[in-house]
């Protein structure tokens, strides 16, 4: 199922709008790094604002 994910950079704010792949509860936008180099430290809404996922 393809899906629209929005991610934000906690470190500088940045703002990205993907589209996805999310199959056995895994969403996968081949998304690797903020434009700060920043590539574990996010915040990731699936698009309906229902489910947050947050990385460290």
């Amino acid at each position: 199922m393809r899906i629209k994910i929005k991610i934000r950079c906690k470190q500088c704010g940045e703002r990205f709008t993907l589209r996805g792949k999310k199959e056995r509860g895994r969403i996968e936008t081949g998304f690797k790094q903020c434009l700060c180099d920043n590539r574990d430290q996010f915040e990731i809404e699936e698009d309906g604002g229902t489910s947050w996922v947050q990385l460290n």
